[in-house]
Order: C-alpha cells, then sequence, then structure tokens
C-alpha cells in the first residue's frame, strides 16, 4: 500500500506522488514569534514533525521548511510593551521557540527563513502581482484583488460573499472588494519599515509564506500543512497570490491538524484556559505529550486535560518497560538454536500493519494501536517462554527504535553508551553489596541512580533498569 493523504483542495484521500521521485518539498507555517508558542501551536508542530520522519523513514529525501513571522501588528504592539525594538524581540522568542521546540523533540527544519530577510523577494512577487492586474496601489498600500482571480475561495469551498459574511476584514472603505488584503503596508509612526517602490512600509503577513516557500521550494511545492485555522484567510491567500503570479499550481497536498481543545473549549485568553507549550511541559514530560498529540487522528479535534495526558505518560512507560525488558532479557536469558517462527509471522503481520495505519492518511492512532499489540506479543513471548529465541528480541527490538524514529515517544536514543556503561556498573556494585549483605550500600546505589532518573527493578532474571518517566 502507497501512502494515501487526505488533500483539503480537493477534499478526499490522494495517493501521494511528489513532483520529482524520491524528494519531497514541504513547507509548514511557523509561529509569529511575539511570545512563547502555546500548546495548541504545539499540535501542527509535532504531528508535522512527524510526517516528516515518516516520510524520511519511507525513503523520501525531504526538505522541510518552516517560517518564523518576524514583523506584524502583534510583534510591533508587543515589543513596544517591553520597550525593545522588533528585532531584538524576535531574536528572544526565537531562541525560546528553539528551547521548547528542542525539548518537545521536534526536529529542527531545513530552513527557517524570516518575513524580514525575503523583503526583495517579497517585493518581487508584489511587482509581478501589480503587473499582471491581480493587484492594485492605494496610497502607501498595495492590496490583492480577490475579485481578479477566479478561483478565490476552492480551498475554503465558499463563494466571495459566503466568505465575506463570515470573515473578520480590513475596513478600508476605499477597497474594490472587502476581501481584499494587503500585500504591503504603509508605514505607520513607530514602525520598522523598508523601501519599496510604494514608499516605506512592511510586508502584509500572507505575501510572507508564498514569497519565501516559492523562494526556497520553486513554484509548486509537494505539501503545505498548517492548523485548521489558518485554512482561510491565510491558505487561501497564499493560493491566490502565488497563482495569479505564476499561473501554477502552488501547493499539491494542503493538509490541516484539527483543533486543539482545553476542557472541551477552543483555547483563548478572554476564556482563561491559554497554556503556553513551556508550561506545559514544565509540569508534564514532552515524551507524553508527543505521545498525547498523536493519539487522536490528526484531522481530528483533541482535548487537553489531566487526564489524557496521564494515560499518554502510561502508554509511554509502557513501552519503555517493553524496551528495558527487552534489553535486559538479551544480556541475561537463555536462547536456543532454533527460530520461533510462529512469533516471527505474527511480527511481521503486525509490522504490516503498522505501515499500512500510516500510509493510510498518517493515521498515527491506528498505528500505536499496532504498537501496543507488539508490546502484549512480545511482553506475553517473554514472559511465557523458558528459553527464547534471540533473532525475536533483536527484531522487536529494531521495530522499536524504527518506531521511535517517527514517534520520538520512547526516548531509546537519550541515554549515550557511556552513560549506559556507567549504570551497568553501579547495578553491578548494588549486586556484591547486596550478595554481601551490605543492604545500606545496596540502597544508596539505588538512591544515587534514582537521583539520576534511574529506576532498578530485581526479577528472576536479574537487575534491570530504565529510565524515570
Amino acid at each position: 500500500m502507497s501512502l494515501k493523504l487526505y488533500n483539503d483542495l480537493t477534499r478526499k484521500k490522494e495517493t501521494f506522488e511528489p513532483l520529482n521521485p524520491g524528494k519531497v518539498g514541504f513547507y509548514s507555517c511557523g509561529p509569529t514569534v511575539y511570545n512563547y508558542f502555546h500548546i495548541g501551536n504545539s499540535r501542527p508542530f509535532i504531528v508535522f514533525d512527524v510526517l516528516r520522519r515518516y516520510l524520511e523513514y519511507s525513503g523520501y529525501e525531504v526538505t522541510f521548511v518552516q517560517n518564523f513571522t518576524d514583523i506584524d501588528d502583534k510583534m510591533i504592539n508587543r515589543a513596544n510593551e517591553l520597550g525593545i525594538t522588533v528585532p531584538e524581540l524576535a531574536e528572544k522568542t526565537i531562541a525560546d521557540y528553539f528551547e521548547d521546540a528542542d525539548a518537545l523533540g521536534i526536529k529542527r527544519a531545513d530552513h527557517y527563513p524570516r518575513a524580514t530577510e525575503h523583503i526583495d523577494d517579497i517585493i518581487k512577487l508584489i511587482k509581478k502581482l501589480l503587473d499582471n492586474g491581480h493587484a492594485y496601489v492605494l496610497g502607501q498600500d498595495v492590496y490583492f484583488s480577490v475579485s481578479s482571480f477566479s478561483e478565490y475561495g476552492k480551498l475554503s469551498k465558499q463563494s466571495l460573499e459566503e466568505l465575506q459574511s463570515g470573515a473578520r476584514v480590513d475596513l478600508n472603505p476605499d477597497k474594490e472588494h472587502p476581501l481584499d488584503f494587503a500585500l504591503w503596508k504603509g508605514k505607520k509612526p513607530n514602525e520598522p519599515y523598508w523601501q519599496s517602490p510604494w514608499g516605506e512600509g512592511r510586508p502584509g503577513w500572507h505575501i510572507e509564506c508564498s514569497a519565501m516557500s516559492m523562494k526556497l521550494l520553486g513554484e509548486t511545492i509537494d505539501i503545505h500543512s498548517g492548523g485548521a485555522d489558518l485554512t482561510f484567510p491565510h491558505h487561501e491567500n497564499e493560493i491566490a497570490q502565488a497563482e495569479a503570479a505564476t499561473g501554477r499550481t502552488f501547493v499539491k497536498y494542503w493538509i490541516h491538524n484539527g483543533y486543539l481543545l482545553i476542557d472541551k473549549e477552543k483555547m483563548s485568553k478572554s476564556l482563561g484556559n491559554f497554556l503556553t507549550a513551556r508550561a506545559a511541559r514544565e509540569k508534564y514530560s514532552p515524551l507524553a505529550l508527543r505521545m498525547f498529540m498523536l493519539s487522536a487522528h490528526y484531522r481530528s479535534p483533541i482535548n487537553f486535560a489531566p487526564e489524557g495526558i496521564e494515560q499518554a505518560a502510561s502508554a509511554v512507560g509502557r513501552l519503555q518497560n517493553c524496551i528495558s525488558d527487552l534489553d535486559h532479557a538479551m544480556k541475561n536469558r537463555e536462547f536456543k538454536d532454533q527460530k520461533d517462527e510462529t512469533i516471527l509471522m505474527e511480527m511481521e503481520n503486525l509490522e504490516k500493519k503498522f505501515k499500512e495505519e500510516m500510509d493510510d492518511d498518517f493515521n498515527t492512532a491506528g498505528a500505536t494501536g499496532v504498537v501496543f499489540e507488539y508490546v502484549r506479543l512480545v511482553n506475553t513471548y517473554m514472559k511465557e517462554s523458558a528459553t527464547l529465541d534471540r533473532s525475536v528480541l533483536s527484531r522487536a527490538r529494531r521495530f522499536f527504535e524504527d518506531f521511535d524514529s517517527i514517534f520520538g515517544v520512547i526516548g531509546i536514543t537519550s541515554i549515550q553508551e557511556e552513560a549506559e556503561d556507567e549504570i551497568e556498573k553501579m547495578i553491578q556494585m548494588r549486586e556484591e553489596a547486596r550478595k554481601s549483605r551490605d543492604f545500606s550500600k545496596a540502597d544508596a546505589i539505588r538512591d544515587e541512580l534514582l537521583e539520576k532518573g534511574i529506576v532498578i527493578e530485581d526479577t528472576p532474571h536479574g537487575p534491570k533498569w530504565k529510565k524515570k518517566l
């Protein structure tokens, strides 16, 4: 089965076929860097990180681009509140972003373009739109003419009239149409500005993503992702300005994740349920947060509540325990020469099932269910078999390593080999202390390991250790 993705442009699942065989251009909308990103933002960051990882695991060469919006009204207002410049605010907030994103295991993008670094590309794109009649100058502002682009609304599947009735729009009475949006904004007092053919000013929000994605990935890209809230107006406007300028399809596959709710309400500061990713990861394990975000299909809404995070933490613990038991068995159990063909066949079937779930519109929830079937199978095998087939354990370890390289929820690679050697030495010292009945020393070693985040469990086959979640 080949990968199928639900394309919001066509409203159906489609077989994924990139423009260039074996290569994928992937653009994902990043944050406006005026403050810590919130837990709702972390859902697309984590979900599309995993999609990117799965594409790479499947053999594609992925060029992943995520932008930083580093100039807009929110940034100007926030910088004024703090008494700093907009560039100073951007530098601080981008550093905060990386601290939080790295802690959540989000793989670094190949490119992080900033709007302020692509002013020339933005101006060139605006000029092209003016030259071909899709934009007009109004004072020192430049607007895109939605009426000039006959396919406007094709992503939202609504007419201009329908979009207008439900939209918050720029109320400039001189605009040709209420939905016309700013490509360039003339300078206002105490705002950063750049020189342009239309006077001093700054880019509008929507134009940056079209200009930067086309600069880095070409006029047509394979995948563009973001939260459902970006469908209109941001992504609709991206399509309009890009396709009006080039006459080509802008994006092959539009992918949006569902909303993250808090206590079944949409997150908002007015409701008092606003939570930053930093606050969340200080309260909950980053691995549990990742597992939680992947526990529902990406297109479905998901409710952020303590019990859901606790269930995710428990799931991570089960995975880590299984890995710990596997590693312990590899070192301490007895092995036989013959193959256990039956369980090897069951493992192969589950591995195929895992891939089928992932290939069916990136169904992380279904794939996770298969992984826990795999955990039960392996746990039962280790518990009920007096002697083991080493190839079974090796295969299981490889599967979990592959799974973790995609989902990033187990933390298999989080303990370096040197640290493992030190842990093993301490466990051996504890065993020697126990044999000589020096229990105070044994307890002291156990407590020291616990302070390092290592839990020791004594089993009939000897002690085994795991990282504390």
